[in-house]
């Protein structure tokens, strides 16, 4: 008889988790492409861009901690769902803004609709990872990794060629009514799962020391902590796909469907990379593999930054995302086996305060390079600075560099 695990997919209570998942980011994705669009039209103006990072980051850092120490303490699916009417307030707010229906004078409204949303956001991750454990046994860890990174990715994809398609077809008020749907229906999705949570925790620590016990779980652990902080600083300081509205309006001269396009790119390379990981996941030598991908992926970023094509950009971006995804895959399954079951929500919530400095900070960081330096050298620089943190990471974690995933199975 075979001993191998059985398929993730076997489980039922894993795939509604996956629906729920591809619901969100469906919702998020159409909402931040139609945000970039108008926010751009309104301004015509980079740095108006990085705000828009900047406006979701800052809520979601104020409310990240908290939401882990939640997660962890609370039923899981009830915050979820309450975290997805969040943003499904958010898209509507922004439907209501971009038809007239509430009054505006300049775009610090859009960017008040937007930190809701950060709030909301601050919940899928923890929410996500620690249901993860519930549905699936350890030893299907890796693989359903896998499968989560290919649904996370779908979403990637599907979500902004939807934004950019409904932008040019229908208008910004129907693309944002578009994601207040998929919201709700997320919400739907979670509080509809077949799923056994915990116990509730009938005496619980203080709150600020429950959350210093999950930063110093992650601040032990040079491999969790390595892998975060190499995806952080890449992202952070390497990243392209922020600046895509200016680039193909100024570069490219395309409209919002080659935004679509181009937004969805990454997510194509980062899905096939995801699916050939799922079929063949990596143990032996996979911190080597992580350092190799993500300086591949500060090369992509100077390619792409002097393409002038929109094929070869597209083509860039995807060979981008296929490097991001095996970090996405990597990152996804040492948390799952390293992080106790009691504390997956702080853990969760320490994983996507980094995932989000990398993106949304990234985003102004991008803003702000492109004003000072101008739009293509600032993502040259941006992948040079990404080839420095792959040789700071590789010397300061050993232990990531030398990684073997069946060391933690």
């Amino acid at each position: 008889m075979s001993d191998a695990p059985a398929p993730p997919l076997h489980s039922i209570g894993f795939r509604w988790l996956l629906l729920y998942r591809i619901c969100t980011l469906l919702s998020y994705q159409i909402v931040a492409v139609a945000v970039g669009w108008h926010i751009y039209a309104l301004t015509r103006d980079p740095l108006a861009l990085g705000l828009v990072g900047l406006a979701e980051v800052v809520p979601y850092f104020c409310i990240a901690p908290f939401s882990g120490y939640l997660v962890d303490h609370l039923p899981r699916r009830k915050l979820g769902a309450a975290a997805c009417v969040l943003l499904a307030v958010n898209a509507g707010v922004l439907a209501l803004l971009a038809a007239g229906v509430i009054p505006s004078h300049g775009t610090w409204a859009i960017y008040l609709a937007v930190a809701v949303g950060g709030i909301g956001r601050s919940f899928l991750g923890p929410v996500y990872n620690a249901l993860f454990a519930r549905v699936l046994k350890r030893d299907q860890f890796s693989r359903g990794a896998g499968l989560g990174s290919v649904v996370f990715q779908a979403g990637l994809v599907l979500g902004p060629a939807a934004g950019g398609m409904l932008v040019g077809a229908l208008g910004n008020p129907l693309t944002f009514a578009v994601g207040t749907g998929f919201a709700l229906l997320a919400a739907a999705t979670l509080l509809a799962m077949p799923v056994s949570e915990p116990a509730p925790v009938q005496q619980r620590g203080p709150i600020f020391a429950s959350i210093a016990e999950g930063a110093r779980f992650v601040a032990g652990n040079q491999i969790l902590l390595g892998a975060m902080a190499l995806d952080m600083f890449s992202v952070l300081l390497g990243g392209a796909v922020s600046m895509l509205p200016a680039f193909i309006k100024d570069i490219l001269h395309a409209g919002p469907e080659a935004l679509g396009i181009l937004r969805a790119a990454p997510a194509v390379g980062s899905i096939a990379m995801a699916l050939w990981l799922t079929r063949h996941p990596l143990q032996r030598h996979a911190g080597r593999v992580l350092l190799l991908a993500v300086a591949s992926f500060g090369v992509c970023t100077m390619a792409f930054a002097l393409s002038r094509q929109l094929w070869l950009s597209a083509l860039l971006l995807v060979a981008y995302g296929a490097c991001d995804g095996v970090s996405v895959v990597l990152r996804s399954t040492i948390m799952q086996l390293v992080t106790p079951d009691a504390m997956r929500g702080r853990v969760s919530s320490i994983n996507g305060i980094f995932i989000s400095s990398s993106n949304e900070l990234g985003a102004f960081y991008d803003g702000v390079m492109a004003r000072l330096l101008g739009l293509v050298p600032a993502m040259i620089v941006g992948g040079f600075v990404t080839l420095g943190v792959v040789a700071t990471t590789a010397r300061l974690a050993p232990r990531l560099r030398r990684l073997d995933l069946r060391e933690l199975q």
